[in-house]
């Protein structure tokens, strides 16, 4: 299965309830391991797969099927792409927004706070602003901003002004470095409950991970059938609120927007009402799969 376990698995092959003949997107391709689950249900159907990573690139290359058509590219693009390959209308979207144990591993990468490198966390290696940047040159007032909003962390403030004082007297250079110098911000005995919110709110600012979220996610039910599935695993309450609020209100806000006569006009339906979420024996196999959250959409 590549170099990442796919989370849920047989959930998502169930959510997007395969038809032989259907086309099927995976948005966020990665290791490869949804989109090597969704081939055995193809007959002559198509599977169009998606990832802006150059190490995904290198692992889509292994799958050798007519089928299947590899792109990279942001998610965001998936519908220029589609019509370039003169699709309008797909069965199935898949998409998994947790970041792969192949990029949390790699310490060149720079996502872990276990990590010895720098923090770059880019997704997308071609992109200019790396958290080590982030670190080093925003203001405290919206370093705060960033810890509370994609974080939630309680002493947003705090924390900032301690990385903005320590930076004065040498910017930070690697990641223990900066452990180092937010070690007083942390709560006694949550420390790594702490940095992985830290973390977390750095890679979301550098990839601009909620914004592109929510585009991508208006732009589902114009590449959908009527009755095709979206399937999204989530893995932190920002992500799947907005998964939630789309699925239910057609908005990543939540908003309900109503005809004439008052009649909500939602172009997608829940399958299941609440998210499905890992198993004990699967938490058990792979411990990063615990915060997972999949949930299912209809197009009406």
């Amino acid at each position: 299965m590549g170099y990442h376990k796919p989370v849920l698995l047989n959930e998502s092959i169930e959510g997007l309830n395969i038809r032989p003949d259907g086309v099927y997107v995976d948005l966020t391709f990665g290791g490869g391991g949804h989109s090597r689950g969704i081939l055995p249900g193809l007959g002559d159907g198509r599977l169009f797969a998606f990832d802006q990573d150059a190490d995904a690139a290198a692992e889509a290359e292994k799958i050798r099927d007519a089928r299947f058509v590899f792109t990279r590219s942001n998610f965001l693009f998936f519908r220029n792409f589609l019509r370039y390959y003169n699709i309008n209308l797909v069965d199935g979207i898949l998409a998994d927004l947790g970041v792969s144990s192949h990029h949390i591993d790699d310490p060149g990468r720079g996502f872990s706070f276990n990590a010895p490198g720098q923090p770059d966390m880019r997704m997308n290696r071609n992109s200019s602003v790396t958290a080590l940047e982030i670190i080093n040159s925003y203001s405290a007032e919206k370093l705060t901003g960033i810890f509370r909003e994609y974080g939630e962390i309680s002493n947003a403030g705090k924390v900032a002004r301690t990385i903005a004082g320590a930076r004065e007297t040498r910017p930070f250079s690697d990641i223990p470095g900066f452990i180092d110098a937010i070690a007083s911000c942390m709560p006694a005995r949550q420390e790594n409950k702490y940095l992985a919110k830290i973390f977390q709110a750095l890679r979301i600012e550098v990839n601009n991970e909620l914004a592109v979220l929510r585009q991508m996610l208006t732009q589902v039910p114009l590449a959908l059938k009527e009755g095709g599935r979206l399937v999204v695993i989530s893995y932190h309450s920002l992500e799947d609120r907005i998964v939630k609020n789309f699925m239910r209100t057609g908005k990543p806000e939540g908003d309900i927007e109503k005809d004439f006569y008052g009649n909500p006009l939602a172009p997608l339906k829940p399958v299941i009402r609440k998210a499905i979420v890992p198993g004990a024996e699967e938490i058990n196999d792979n411990k990063r799969a615990r915060s997972a959250r999949l949930r299912v959409a209809e197009r009406n």
